[in-house]
């Protein structure tokens, strides 16, 4: 089964050769066609660590009964 993170592996190298390869074939240059490609790729990334962070839901409860304080997390101290 695919998810969203698996089509993102997939879409970083394509946007990065895809991008390059139609703004090479438009007529930029290599070296100016690169960046651009580079920027696309670098967006696909962006959107997959900052719109649609991975996060587990799991992590946030099973913390709770340790910091002694509920939902607030550890808060910086130790749990000792």
């Amino acid at each position: 089964m695919t998810g969203y993170y698996d089509y993102v592996l997939g879409l970083i190298p394509a946007a990065l050769i895809g991008v390059t390869a139609l703004f090479t074939l438009v007529g930029l240059s290599l070296t100016a066609a690169l960046p651009a490609g580079a920027v696309a790729a670098a967006t696909v990334m962006a959107h997959a660590m900052f719109v649609r962070a991975p996060v587990d839901d799991g992590d946030a409860q099973a913390d709770a009964p340790r910091s002694g304080r509920g939902e607030g997390g550890r808060g910086g101290r130790s749990s000792v």
